[in-house]
């Protein structure tokens, strides 16, 4: 008896993904916002699993995960670990019930712009926040996450399945709709329904609402009656203007030092010029606020050096904040790499959790595979690699890792931070 050939939907519900290529050597696992939420998502906001999903992601970067079938609630991989063989391990993931599948559709549907995104096959980033706001979390936390695995390991989860979480991530950068599937909807069903909402909407009559009041539009109009229109805004600004050159004035007053003066002028515009130019974004545009950092007068010296202002002038600054034209160079390199954040920990270390600093030593241990890490003398925040002249600072936030390098006798910044510890070693090293 001939079986009768798979529909659609039920060709949708099962995915296969080949092996992915390794990703050692890269800063961040993920290379998407639906792949780092998934990471973020996975890590949690207190990571009382580092070590052991610090060792998966290991395995995952060098590509121990082979090919991935991912179904309602489950993905499925074999894993490479010591053994000859491959481990077979699995994450179950809880499906979401037809009640929220029906929230999450109806939130989608009365955005516009989210609904005619998914029906063009883009999933907008904001889609968690509409889900959230409608009662359904559509990132799993950690706790959602049953592992499976054929190895002797009992641990929650082994190194196996840790891979396979972090190996997710990256099947989410090249198609965000895998997490739907995770949580129980073919895409090829989602689009159907979908497609059926949309067109319910387009024949559905309008309601007309009662009038309530007075539109404000209105109150607002009369009271503007008689007034000038408003004038046209401002062209874009991206740069700032010509500062006025006093180098060449013939006689300038006695005891002015030109240069300088120069120098904070055309600083003070490209700043003005940075603020005119967010003050111009359409609102939909504006970046999000960072919290508010108040600099002391030491702090904005070392901010006008990172400017690189003209020799005279930078003595002139040293000699202000009472430092050395040496050391003011070294805290103006930790600014242009970091801000004031970047200068917290460029003279003292602090003292961070040390069961996360254990958890470190051992996710740089894991990603040499055994084959010669390098040593590592802990002292607070700063990680010093014995033998290399190089050193990795955590920052006061507690998550990001500063490069640095010891230079005629003195550690210099010399790189961006960056949460993966192992991609910042690996360049220092290189």
């Amino acid at each position: 008896m001939n079986q009768a050939p798979a529909s659609g939907h039920d060709r949708d519900r099962r995915r296969v993904f080949p092996p992915l290529p390794t990703a050692r050597g890269r800063r961040s696992f993920a290379e998407t916002w639906w792949g780092n939420a998934w990471v973020d998502a996975l890590e949690g906001p207190v990571r009382s699993a580092t070590g052991r999903l610090a060792r998966g992601r290991t395995y995952a970067r060098a590509g121990n995960v082979g090919e991935i079938t991912v179904t309602p609630g489950r993905a499925t991989a074999r894993v490479q670990g010591s053994q000859p063989a491959p481990y077979r391990t699995s994450m179950d993931v809880p499906q979401l019930t037809s009640t929220e599948w029906d929230l999450l559709i109806d939130a989608t549907a009365a955005r516009a712009g989210h609904l005619a995104a998914l029906l063009d096959r883009d999933m907008p980033t904001t889609l968690t926040d509409d889900a959230a706001q409608a009662g359904v979390c559509l990132l799993p936390a950690p706790r959602d996450l049953t592992p499976r695995c054929s190895c002797p390991d009992w641990g929650d989860p082994c190194k196996h399945a840790a891979a396979l979480y972090y190996q997710v991530a990256r099947l989410l950068d090249h198609d965000p709709f895998v997490l739907l599937l995770l949580r129980g909807r073919g895409e090829s069903e989602l689009m159907a329904e979908l497609h059926r909402r949309n067109a319910a909407q387009a024949t559905t009559p309008a309601t007309p609402s009662p009038p309530a009041g007075v539109p404000a539009r209105d109150v607002f109009a009369a009271a503007r009656a008689g007034l000038p229109p408003l004038p046209a805004p401002p062209p874009a600004v991206d740069h700032p203007g010509p500062v006025a050159q006093l180098t060449n004035a013939a006689d300038p007053p006695p005891g002015l030092d030109v240069a300088a003066l120069e120098f904070m002028a055309a600083d003070t515009a490209t700043r003005a010029a940075h603020l005119l130019h967010q003050a111009l974004l359409p609102h939909d545009q504006h970046p999000q606020p960072l919290a508010p950092v108040t600099l002391s007068v030491a702090d904005d010296l070392v901010r006008l050096a990172a400017a690189r202002p003209p020799t005279e002038t930078l003595t002139r600054l040293s000699f202000g904040g009472r430092r050395t034209p040496a050391s003011l160079t070294r805290a103006a390199r930790a600014w242009q790499y970091g801000g004031a954040r970047a200068l917290a920990i460029l003279d003292e270390p602090w003292d961070p959790d040390p069961a996360y600093l254990s958890a470190v030593r051992e996710e740089i241990k894991q990603a040499w595979d055994g084959q010669g890490a390098p040593g590592i003398r802990v002292t607070k925040s700063w990680l010093t690699l014995i033998g290399h002249d190089a050193q990795l600072r955590l920052g006061t936030d507690g998550h990001l890792w500063y490069p640095y390098r010891k230079k005629r006798g003195a550690w210099w910044p010399v790189g961006f931070p960056h949460r993966d510890i192992t991609a910042v070693l690996s360049e220092l090293l290189d």
